[in-house]
Protein backbone atom coordinates (compact mmCIF):
# COMPACT_ATOMS: atom_id res chain seq x y z
CA UNK A 1 0.00 0.00 0.00
CA UNK A 2 1.45 3.35 -1.04
CA UNK A 3 1.26 6.22 1.43
CA UNK A 4 2.51 9.77 1.55
CA UNK A 5 6.27 9.51 2.27
CA UNK A 6 5.99 10.77 5.85
CA UNK A 7 3.13 8.37 6.63
CA UNK A 8 5.26 5.23 6.47
CA UNK A 9 8.03 6.11 8.92
CA UNK A 10 6.66 4.84 12.26
CA UNK A 11 3.61 2.86 13.40
CA UNK A 12 2.28 6.05 15.04
CA UNK A 13 2.52 7.93 11.77
CA UNK A 14 1.01 5.04 9.80
CA UNK A 15 -2.06 5.03 12.04
CA UNK A 16 -2.36 8.84 12.06
CA UNK A 17 -1.92 9.06 8.29
CA UNK A 18 -4.32 6.22 7.55
CA UNK A 19 -7.13 7.21 9.91
CA UNK A 20 -6.94 10.91 10.80
CA UNK A 21 -4.80 13.21 8.69
CA UNK A 22 -6.85 14.89 6.01
CA UNK A 23 -10.18 13.64 7.35
CA UNK A 24 -12.78 16.39 7.73
CA UNK A 25 -12.96 17.44 11.37
CA UNK A 26 -15.68 19.62 12.83
CA UNK A 27 -16.72 20.90 16.24
CA UNK A 28 -15.30 23.57 18.50
CA UNK A 29 -13.57 21.25 20.96
CA UNK A 30 -12.04 19.07 18.24
CA UNK A 31 -10.80 22.07 16.26
CA UNK A 32 -9.54 23.84 19.40
CA UNK A 33 -7.56 20.69 20.20
CA UNK A 34 -6.03 20.54 16.75
CA UNK A 35 -5.20 24.25 16.59
CA UNK A 36 -3.59 24.00 20.04
CA UNK A 37 -1.58 20.91 19.17
CA UNK A 38 -0.44 22.43 15.89
CA UNK A 39 0.74 25.51 17.83
CA UNK A 40 2.59 23.29 20.31
CA UNK A 41 4.21 21.48 17.38
CA UNK A 42 5.80 24.67 16.11
CA UNK A 43 9.55 24.07 16.10
CA UNK A 44 9.16 20.39 16.98
CA UNK A 45 8.43 17.15 15.20
CA UNK A 46 4.75 16.23 14.86
CA UNK A 47 5.55 12.74 16.17
CA UNK A 48 6.52 14.33 19.50
CA UNK A 49 3.09 15.96 19.79
CA UNK A 50 1.27 12.89 18.51
CA UNK A 51 2.86 10.69 21.16
CA UNK A 52 2.09 13.23 23.87
CA UNK A 53 -1.50 13.79 22.73
CA UNK A 54 -3.12 11.64 25.46
CA UNK A 55 -1.24 13.63 28.12
CA UNK A 56 -2.21 16.90 26.42
CA UNK A 57 -5.85 15.85 26.46
CA UNK A 58 -5.68 15.06 30.15
CA UNK A 59 -3.77 18.23 31.03
CA UNK A 60 -6.07 20.50 29.00
CA UNK A 61 -9.44 19.08 30.09
CA UNK A 62 -10.07 17.26 26.79
CA UNK A 63 -9.64 20.64 25.09
CA UNK A 64 -12.93 22.07 26.28
CA UNK A 65 -12.38 25.81 25.68
CA UNK A 66 -14.83 26.72 28.45
CA UNK A 67 -12.78 24.73 30.95
CA UNK A 68 -9.38 25.88 29.68
CA UNK A 69 -10.53 29.53 29.65
CA UNK A 70 -10.87 29.26 33.43
CA UNK A 71 -7.26 28.12 33.92
CA UNK A 72 -5.30 30.40 36.23
CA UNK A 73 -1.71 30.72 37.49
CA UNK A 74 -1.87 27.45 39.45
CA UNK A 75 -2.93 25.63 36.28
CA UNK A 76 -0.07 27.19 34.34
CA UNK A 77 2.38 25.95 36.98
CA UNK A 78 0.73 22.51 36.91
CA UNK A 79 1.17 22.40 33.14
CA UNK A 80 4.76 23.64 33.36
CA UNK A 81 5.59 20.73 35.65
CA UNK A 82 3.79 18.10 33.55
CA UNK A 83 6.49 16.05 31.80
CA UNK A 84 3.81 14.41 29.65
CA UNK A 85 3.32 17.56 27.57
CA UNK A 86 5.58 20.12 25.94
CA UNK A 87 6.42 22.53 28.74
CA UNK A 88 6.72 25.83 26.92
CA UNK A 89 5.21 28.74 28.84
CA UNK A 90 4.52 30.82 25.74
CA UNK A 91 2.61 27.97 24.11
CA UNK A 92 0.74 27.13 27.32
CA UNK A 93 -0.20 30.79 27.78
CA UNK A 94 -1.33 30.96 24.13
CA UNK A 95 -3.50 27.84 24.52
CA UNK A 96 -5.25 29.35 27.54
CA UNK A 97 -5.53 32.76 25.89
CA UNK A 98 -7.00 31.24 22.72
CA UNK A 99 -9.60 29.35 24.77
CA UNK A 100 -10.56 32.66 26.38
CA UNK A 101 -10.94 34.27 22.94
CA UNK A 102 -13.23 31.45 21.83
CA UNK A 103 -15.35 31.74 24.95
CA UNK A 104 -15.40 35.52 25.44
CA UNK A 105 -16.03 36.30 21.80
CA UNK A 106 -18.47 33.42 21.46
CA UNK A 107 -16.52 32.34 18.39
CA UNK A 108 -18.04 29.63 16.21
CA UNK A 109 -14.62 28.10 15.66
CA UNK A 110 -15.94 25.55 13.18
CA UNK A 111 -17.50 28.18 10.91
CA UNK A 112 -14.56 30.53 11.28
CA UNK A 113 -11.84 28.03 10.42
CA UNK A 114 -13.76 26.27 7.66
CA UNK A 115 -14.51 29.60 5.99
CA UNK A 116 -10.89 29.55 4.82
CA UNK A 117 -11.08 26.12 3.17
CA UNK A 118 -10.32 26.70 -0.50
CA UNK A 119 -13.12 26.07 -2.97
CA UNK A 120 -10.68 24.43 -5.37
CA UNK A 121 -7.58 22.63 -4.16
CA UNK A 122 -5.30 20.65 -6.41
CA UNK A 123 -3.93 17.58 -4.71
CA UNK A 124 -0.12 17.59 -4.93
CA UNK A 125 1.42 15.11 -7.35
CA UNK A 126 4.53 14.62 -5.21
CA UNK A 127 5.69 15.42 -1.71
CA UNK A 128 7.83 18.23 -3.16
CA UNK A 129 4.61 19.87 -4.41
CA UNK A 130 3.09 20.19 -0.92
CA UNK A 131 3.17 23.86 0.10
CA UNK A 132 4.03 25.12 3.58
CA UNK A 133 1.69 28.11 3.30
CA UNK A 134 -1.04 29.24 0.95
CA UNK A 135 -3.04 32.40 0.42
CA UNK A 136 -5.84 30.80 2.45
CA UNK A 137 -3.56 29.96 5.37
CA UNK A 138 -2.20 33.52 5.32
CA UNK A 139 -5.74 34.88 5.38
CA UNK A 140 -6.70 32.50 8.21
CA UNK A 141 -3.67 33.52 10.28
CA UNK A 142 -4.39 37.21 9.67
CA UNK A 143 -8.03 36.86 10.75
CA UNK A 144 -7.15 34.79 13.81
CA UNK A 145 -4.59 37.42 14.83
CA UNK A 146 -7.15 40.19 14.27
CA UNK A 147 -9.51 38.37 16.63
CA UNK A 148 -6.78 38.08 19.25
CA UNK A 149 -5.61 34.49 18.79
CA UNK A 150 -1.93 33.80 19.43
CA UNK A 151 0.74 31.43 18.11
CA UNK A 152 -1.10 30.68 14.86
CA UNK A 153 0.90 31.88 11.87
CA UNK A 154 0.38 30.93 8.21
CA UNK A 155 2.48 27.74 8.41
CA UNK A 156 0.69 26.51 11.51
CA UNK A 157 -2.65 27.39 9.95
CA UNK A 158 -1.79 25.42 6.81
CA UNK A 159 -0.80 22.40 8.89
CA UNK A 160 -4.16 22.75 10.64
CA UNK A 161 -5.93 22.89 7.28
CA UNK A 162 -4.16 19.71 6.15
CA UNK A 163 -4.76 17.82 9.38
CA UNK A 164 -8.47 18.65 9.54
CA UNK A 165 -9.32 17.94 5.92
CA UNK A 166 -9.80 21.54 4.80
CA UNK A 167 -7.33 20.61 2.06
CA UNK A 168 -6.43 17.19 0.72
CA UNK A 169 -2.65 16.99 0.52
CA UNK A 170 -2.36 13.23 0.23
CA UNK A 171 -0.09 12.92 -2.79
CA UNK A 172 -1.54 11.48 -5.98
CA UNK A 173 -0.06 7.99 -5.47
CA UNK A 174 -1.24 7.70 -1.85
CA UNK A 175 -4.03 5.21 -1.26
CA UNK A 176 -5.85 7.87 0.79
CA UNK A 177 -6.01 10.37 -2.05
CA UNK A 178 -9.64 11.07 -2.80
Amino acid sequence: MTRCPWGDSTPDYVDYHDTEWGVELHGTNALYERMTLEAFQSGLSWITILRKRPAFRSAFGDFDPKLVAEFGPADVERLMSDAGIVRNRMKIDAAIHNARVIVSEDVDLDALLWSFAPKDHVRPATFADVPAITDESKAMAKELKRRGFKFLGPTTCYALMQATGMVDDHIATCFRAR
